[in-house]
């Protein structure tokens, strides 16, 4: 049975029986603590943790995951992967213990004809946890399998929680027996690798407290509403449905392993090592597919660097298979066409998913390629030196100017029988991060306990956003924090963090900045707010300071917005959209929205692109948005189901996560999107705007600026300021400025290599006099001396050469010259074959000046180059150097 029908077969079944079906979300995470979805039950985390009230009892799913941890792993057994679906029924307040496993034994043993997957129930065995008698009881009376199938087992393997203080409840697994090839009898609590787990009863009843571990926490009672939470790994299905050994030889990975091969010629099975490799790239390139079809792009932090680092592992185990020629285009087509039964989103994308990729392997192989000499180098230094630690200098060095994962580094160093440095290495990571300033932390949640929101989600419900259509409106303060603490009141200059039951004021989300305004009370009181955010789903938490009186919870309130804010931040994100279907319209789907913010007046658009968009392709999409204003369309906004949208073309953007109800934002006949966002009413409000320019901002995404309206006439105002100066200076009309300018830039250009050229002649013609100066010191002929200040190093050094070059070759030859420039003191230093033969070696020489000169240098034995930061130490260097002749020669 194919993976697609097990699929299909899973979602028929549990919709037949009453469950809501629910679309796979996203692999990026809705949720702060996580980076990507790592199972099944995470998009329904808010229903089980009581955040939201579930919209149905019963639901079901197949959730794409991605899990990390063990990366290292995949491949070198056949257990460990990246990518996997999760198949899942939930149950909400509904059924429980009995029903959860009636519908799991009814759909894994009835037969293939009948819409089952046609297991055999003889072996099928169980496990329970130790003291469940009643899931035990269950299995026994009302299924039937045998007491001597069912196994007890204790909290670490068959109880589940969240990690955290909340629900938890017992676990009851249903586990296959592979038969007797794959290792001894006893059931699941002896051999797991012949009794495989492949489906997990989960029994939400109990409330967990504090504490470490899977196992060392309290229980702290009886949830007031049980739920079941199930999941059964499609793919350890399709091992056993399709009689293979493993996973990697199932239909949706073999095919990758078998493109491999067709690209290599390596056959798997052949060789350990290779099978290896073959492995990671079956699976790293699924997993990095599934991702880039999600919206992920490779990048250096969070899950870009996720993405990143399993599509380098892969193209690199390529090469150690042999291919020479790029490879990702016919792999990342397979799981397309493998994939897409599942998912036809893959097919739809298939343009953009592929130009990510193809961006992404031909960075790395230009990166292999240069990184693989440096770690050569680095890797022979340290053997050369008895060493068995790569230095974490060496590994940062890979890491940031060649692009190499960490984890790569550890990997090839490893092959060559060496460790990395990795606390030196993190270290200058964390260095670099501290230089460049880390993101502001806890912006949503301030310094509060999400504990805190949730509390005034479940005494108030959620905050009815009425801005839309209004601007204020009377409110009630229903929640009030004080430095992140729940408080009843707070006082004039208190940092506040309120909650109203209704608001006009709009949540940073979508791209769009928060409304900013003020709150004022019956009482009096005045709050200025600054910020808006929406730390826990459906609660808007306004965010500023108490400027007159005292707030206390349960006032009325008249809540207010800064009209002209909002109507820049509208005119902005109404011009955010026509800017995408421009793109859209000149570069093709695969200019596909990354991000974005929309603030007062200007804007920021991220898309997809694997190179950069040509000045001519901008202008004509900014022509195209400015004629779409004077065309004057209405923009209009509808909620409806996400299917209708689909069907009407609206566009969505990645990542981001939508519920069964949607609102489209509409632009005449122009663009359809999925937002939540504030817009104008026509296009003809936003009255201009002006493309900045765009730029690279990582692998394949590249980034837009704009301004608009009133932000975008002022710039070009002084744009034409400016042009009217240069018009005056240069005594022409505009249209002839770029070739005057460029004429006079040219005539400046070559009376600078004149100058220089003079310069340089003047330098080389003190060569003979310097030659003439030279000291015998113990036989080596020295010359030392000072050339005028501004010289550069380039004129420094040919000087030098020349020099050396008017004294004889048969006896051992010095020269060492200084200048300043720029303030800072520069030397160079050459030395022929016969004062090499001395050891008097150029290198030597620098750094001993460069040291007195408080600086560094070096270079080969017969040219070096060095600096420092005092210019008036020059005298002490020459003499240094005169000093270490005369000990050398």
């Amino acid at each position: 049975m194919e993976s697609a029908e097990i699929r299909r077969r899973w979602l028929s079944f549990f919709e037949e029986r009453g469950h809501t079906v629910v679309p796979s979300a996203s692999l990026i995470a809705d949720d702060p603590t996580l980076l990507l979805v790592p199972a099944g039950m995470v998009p329904f985390k808010p229903y089980f943790l009581g955040e939201v009230k579930p919209p149905y009892a019963r639901a079901t799913s197949v959730q794409k995951c991605v899990r990390t941890p063990d990366i290292e792993e995949v491949g070198k057994t056949t257990r460990h992967g990246t990518f996997f679906q999760m198949c899942g029924n939930f149950s909400f307040g509904d059924y429980f213990k009995e029903g959860a496993i009636t519908l799991a034994w009814e759909l894994l043993t009835s037969s293939v004809a009948d819409g089952g997957y046609g297991l055999d129930p003889e072996r099928l065995w169980v496990t329970v946890y130790l003291d469940d008698d009643e899931a035990e009881q269950i299995w026994r009376e009302k299924i039937g399998v045998p007491a001597e199938r069912i196994q007890r087992l204790g909290k670490k393997d068959n109880y589940w929680s969240m990690g955290v203080p909340g629900p938890c409840g017992p676990c009851s697994e249903i586990n296959y027996d592979r038969g007797p090839e794959f290792g001894v009898e006893g059931g699941p609590a002896v051999n797991d690798e012949r009794y495989v787990e492949i489906w997990n009863l989960v029994f939400m009843q109990f409330e967990r407290g504090p504490g470490e571990g899977k196992d060392d926490f309290p229980i702290l009672g009886e949830l007031p509403s049980k739920n079941i939470d199930t999941g059964l790994g499609l793919e350890r299905l399709a091992m056993i449905l399709q009689g293979v050994q493993n996973m990697y030889e199932t239909d949706t990975l073999r095919v990758v392993m078998d493109k491999a091969t067709e690209l290599t010629g390596v056959r798997y099975g052949a060789d350990h090592g290779s099978d290896v490799s073959l492995r990671v790239v079956a699976d790293h390139i699924r997993t990095s597919t599934m991702l880039i079809g999600d919206g992920v792009t490779p990048g250096n932090e969070g899950r870009g660097y996720v993405l990143r680092r399993i599509m380098r592992r892969a193209i690199r185990n390529m090469r150690l298979l042999g291919a020479t020629e790029p490879v990702v285009a016919a792999l990342v087509d397979v799981v397309i066409r493998t994939m897409g039964e599942q998912y036809p989103e893959l097919e739809t994308d298939r343009k953009r998913i592929e130009t990510v990729a193809l961006a992404e392997e031909a960075a790395f192989l230009k990166a292999l390629k240069g990184g693989t000499n440096i770690l050569d180098t680095a890797v022979t230094e340290t053997k050369a030196t008895g060493g068995r630690v790569l230095p974490g200098d060496k590994a940062f060095l890979l890491h940031d100017t060649w692009g190499f994962p960490i984890d790569l580094t550890l990997e090839m160093a490893s092959e060559q029988g060496l460790t990395v440095d990795e606390e030196g290495f993190r270290r200058l990571m964390k260095e670099q991060r501290e230089r460049a300033k880390a993101d502001a932390k806890a912006k949503k949640s301030g310094h509060a306990d999400l504990s805190a929101y949730r509390s005034v989600a479940d005494t108030s419900g959620s905050t009815e956003f009425t801005g839309y259509t209004a601007t204020e409106n009377e409110s009630i303060v229903v929640g009030l924090l004080v430095d992140g603490v729940p408080s009843p009141a707070a006082t004039e200059g208190d940092d506040v963090e309120i909650v109203l039951d209704r608001t006009p004021f709009y949540a940073e989300g979508g791209g769009q900045l928060a409304d900013q305004g003020r709150i004022r009370l019956d009482s009096g009181a005045v709050v200025q707010i600054r910020d808006v955010q929406q730390p826990v789903p459906g609660v808007s938490v306004h965010k500023g300071t108490v400027q007159v009186g005292e707030v206390t919870v349960g006032a009325s309130a008249y809540a207010a917005i800064d009209l002209t804010r909002r109507r820049a931040i509208a005119r902005a994100h109404s011009a955010t959209h026509l800017t995408h279907q421009a793109l859209r319209d000149a570069l093709g789907p695969t200019a596909a929205q990354a991000g974005s913010e929309n603030s007062p007046g200007r804007f920021r658009f991220d898309f997809g692109s694997p190179a950069a968009v040509p000045g001519t392709v901008l202008l004509d999409v900014e022509q195209k948005i400015n004629e779409v204003l004077a065309r004057e369309l209405d923009v209009q906004a509808e909620v409806m189901s996400i299917d209708e949208a689909k069907k009407q073309g609206a566009i969505a953007e990645f990542g981001e996560k939508y519920g069964e109800r949607v609102r489209v934002v509409t632009i005449g006949d122009f663009s359809k999107e999925l937002c939540g966002g504030t817009h104008v009413h026509n296009t003809a409000q936003l009255g201009l705007v002006k493309l900045l320019g765009e730029s690279s901002i990582g692998s394949g995404v590249r980034r837009i600026e704009a301004l608009v309206g009133v932000d975008a006439y002022n710039f070009l105002a002084r744009e034409h300021t400016v042009v009217a100066q240069l018009q005056e200076l240069v005594k022409g009309r505009s249209e002839e400025l770029p070739e005057k300018i460029a004429g006079m830039l040219g005539k400046l250009k070559d009376a600078e290599k004149e100058i220089e050229k003079f310069r340089a002649e003047k330098v080389l013609a003190a060569a003979a006099g310097l030659a003439g100066s030279a000291q015998d010191v113990r036989g080596t002929a020295l010359v030392t001396g000072q050339v005028p200040d501004g010289t550069s190093a380039d004129d420094l050094r040919k000087l030098v050469l020349d020099v050396r070059g008017r004294i004889s070759g048969d006896r051992p030859v010095v020269v060492a010259l200084f200048t300043t420039a720029g303030g800072r003191p520069l030397t160079v230093i050459a030395t022929n074959e016969a004062a090499r033969a001395r050891g008097l070696k150029a290198g030597d020489l620098v750094r001993t000046a460069a040291k007195t000169l408080g600086g560094g240098g070096g270079g080969k034995p017969d040219l070096a180059q060095g600096g420092g930061q005092n210019p008036e130490a020059i005298g002490d260097a020459v003499a240094a150097v005169e000093r270490l002749v005369a000990e050398t020669a």
